[in-house]
């Protein structure tokens, strides 16, 4: 079996990270295969939301331990990682830093369902999601003090946008192990649902989402994210912009429809998506 797993149904992708044995710790098969999943998600107007889970006992647990203690570089990798300090570099460069750029041009939702441990890179990939939902025994850590090393994937950037600069500071100098409940207090975590639940609450809740106005609903992830790094009046600007485009949708007016007629809409006959 391939180190990911990545499917679509219903137009809902999921990507499953695919080394339970080794509690989904990164190898070079599956960052390639990640980074290729997302490119899909992202090209493809046949899919509307993005799961992104774990198989076995955790989530992820981020650079794989085993390969550190041989000298061998973060992950498992048939390339040389190691022997050069641009070589280290670029491990991360080209392969585990593709991630969080790529879901950068992904305006479709994506969600980290999060059981078992999410330690280090791992959870660092949940946070780089837009929706975390987290089983209630998930627990989370900071953990690349432990091994004296630094967040390289960018846990630096994404952890204090989420709790502040001094508590990303407190986790990232302690490793503090988390559960999902104090993840959930520090905004680490959206969501957190009891362990048998966690499955069927995620796939409702992601065919909820694709079952709504798919340029709206990509157009508000791109307006959020845009606009923390704009000022008002130009977030104004952007957003008004959108809405005159919005305005022009089939879901547009089916949505005002249904409310006019006290019923569900059926959104989805425009399956107009972001270019």
């Amino acid at each position: 079996m391939p180190d990911l797993l990545f499917e679509v149904n219903n137009t809902i992708a999921t990507i499953s990270l695919n080394r339970p044995e080794a509690l989904n710790a990164f190898s070079g098969e599956m960052l390639d295969l990640w980074i290729d999943s997302l490119e899909k998600v992202r090209d493809s107007d046949e899919i509307s939301v993005l799961i992104v889970q774990g198989a076995g006992r955790g989530f992820c647990s981020g650079g794989d331990i085993k390969e550190m203690i041989a000298g061998n570089g973060f992950y498992k990798s048939d390339q040389d990682i190691v022997s050069k300090g641009i070589n280290r570099k670029n491990s991360l460069w080209k392969k585990v830093q593709r991630i969080p750029l790529l879901l950068e041009e992904i305006d479709k939702p994506v969600i980290a369902k999060v059981h078992g441990v999410a330690f280090g890179a791992g959870l660092d990939m949940a946070l780089m999601c837009d929706i975390r939902f987290a089983s209630e025994s998930a627990r989370l850590s900071e953990s690349y003090i432990k091994v004296g090393i630094v967040p390289g994937d960018g846990g630096a950037y994404f952890l204090p946008r989420l709790v502040g600069r001094d508590m990303a500071l407190h986790m990232l100098w302690t490793g503090e192990v988390l559960t999902a409940e104090a993840a959930k207090e520090r905004g680490l975590v959206t969501f957190v649902v009891p362990d048998e639940e966690l499955d069927q609450v995620v796939a409702d809740y992601a065919k909820g989402l694709a079952n709504g106005p798919q340029l709206a609903t990509q157009l508000i992830k791109r307006a959020v994210y845009q606009n923390s790094e704009m000022s008002l009046r130009s977030s104004l600007d952007y957003i008004s912009s959108k809405m005159a485009l919005v305005m022009e949708e089939e879901d547009h007016k089916e949505g005002v429809r249904a409310v006019m007629e006290k019923r569900k809409p059926n959104f989805g006959k425009n399956k107009t998506a972001i270019k």
